[in-house]
């Protein structure tokens, strides 16, 4: 139940044996329900809810995953501006239909880390040889144990 509420490129870091590992955890809150409503993080990776002011929980990791692999996929943030208002505007009025619906301006309906592993469009493009993401998630977490 750890909110993240920063992830971008900066802050994650690949380990010896190429584990992906999150680090600057100054934002994170520890938020068993959607309660808080600090406006924090990187402009570029703010999702809807938290720009309007409204209510907050996990799903602000869900977007800001999907913010960066967009930004990895096309070498830029989905709503660059020079503005912070017209920024906003765009985060506030676009869906994007990233790889596993990480973008969507409802938080309820972002596909959570755990599912976006088991979509079509990863298992394609990032596990194609692995007999299923779960398959290559538990090599990777015995990878990572050793």
């Amino acid at each position: 139940n750890v909110v993240h509420r920063d992830i971008k490129p900066e802050n994650c870091l690949i380990g010896a044996d190429g584990e992906l590992k999150l680090a600057d955890f100054g934002w994170s809150v520890h938020a068993p329900r959607n309660r808080r409503q600090t406006m924090c993080g990187t402009p570029d990776y703010l999702p809807p809810e938290m720009i309007s002011g409204g209510v907050h929980g996990k799903e602000v990791d869900y977007w800001a995953i999907g913010v960066f692999c967009y930004e990895l996929l096309t070498g830029g943030p989905p709503f660059e501006s020079r503005e912070t208002n017209e920024r906003y505007n765009k985060i506030k009025s676009l869906s994007y239909r990233f790889p596993s619906h990480c973008l969507i301006i409802e938080p309820s309906k972002r596909l959570p880390a755990h599912q976006v592993l088991d979509s079509p469009w990863i298992k394609e493009h990032v596990f194609p040889n692995a007999r299923s993401s779960r398959t290559q998630r538990k090599t990777t977490r015995k990878t990572a144990a050793k």
